[in-house]
Order: structure tokens, then sequence, then C-alpha cells
């Protein structure tokens, strides 16, 4: 994990010091502190998060993947996102990142999947920000998927979606 982490971290400090000369972006505007989403879509061909309240977008975010490319996850260590559907069931403050809200992957399917392939499913997929003290990267980090399978936005993102989601909230991660 922390070897991983380290990769990571490495490639991103590479992104980021080859864009840095890039003018800064301007912020989209703030989703209203008052809403909450009900669900979140993720489209990993479209590299694309939506929040949705009754039915209707809320926001839209840019988002990177798992480096493993677009199939889905099937098992621990293939570094990609999972499809189907799960919810928000956790979040850490603490995280190597900044802030991470935990998807319920491995549902009770995904590691009956697995099992019959003699494989383990993996864990800990998460919405995440950048890692900590690279948060000036900014949207910048989405020119490459870098992510072990989760899903990242920036910072500033990741901060409008902790307080947007309550735990619980299905995830619908499509292709």
């Amino acid at each position: 994990m922390i070897r991983r982490l380290l990769i990571i971290t490495a490639a991103l400090a590479v992104v980021g010091l080859a864009v840095l000369a890039t003018s800064r972006e301007s912020p989209a505007p703030a989703l209203p502190e008052a809403l909450r989403a009900d669900h979140i879509l993720v489209e990993k061909s479209a590299h694309r998060l939506t929040l949705l309240a009754g039915g209707q977008v809320l926001k839209r975010y840019t988002v990177a993947l798992g480096h493993g490319g677009l199939a889905p996850k099937t098992r621990e260590g293939d570094d990609r996102t999972p499809e189907g559907s799960y919810r928000i069931d956790g979040r850490n403050p603490l995280s190597h990142y900044h802030l991470a809200l935990h998807i319920s992957y491995p549902e009770p399917r995904d590691v009956r999947a697995a099992a019959a392939r003699g494989e383990p499913p993996g864990g800990d997929i998460m919405i995440h920000g950048l890692p900590n003290g690279f948060g000036g990267i900014g949207s910048r980090h989405r020119v490459v998927d870098w992510t072990a399978g989760c899903i990242a936005v920036t910072d500033a993102e990741i901060e409008e979606i902790w307080h947007a989601v309550p735990d619980g909230t299905p995830v619908e991660i499509r292709p």
C-alpha cells in the first residue's frame, strides 16, 4: 500500500511539474451548501461523476480513474475501477488523499465472482481528492488515469462532494 502510494505520488509530481507553468484554472460555480445528493452516477468512459437529487443533475465533475484501464475491476491489484451498484458506506477525513468517501466494493456478488475465478476481489475503493500535499495540481491531475481503482477529483471538488453526499448514498458505476 505504501509503495503504491509512493509510485502514484511520484507520477502526480511529474505531471504536476510538467503543467505548473500553465495558467490557473477558474473554479466552476460552487454547489449550494444546502443541496444534498441522493444518487451518484459515475460514467467511466466519459470520465464523469454526476451528483443527482430526485433524478435532477446537481453537478458534474470530470474524474481520473484506475490506471489499469477502463475494463471492470475483477481482482485485487488490477488497478481498475469497479462497475455496478454500490453505496457510500463510510468516510475518511484522515486519508492519505484529501478526504475520501468509501464505496461499498466489494459487494457479495463481487466476492462470489472473484471466488469463482480463484482470485481475491480487492477493496478500498474510494472517491477522493489528490494526495496530501499535491492539491496545487488541481484539475491537471486528470491528464492521465492514475489511481489504484479509485475515483479522483480535485481537493475543492471532494470537499463539495463530501458535504453534499450522506453516508448510504447509492453509487452507480457504469462502463
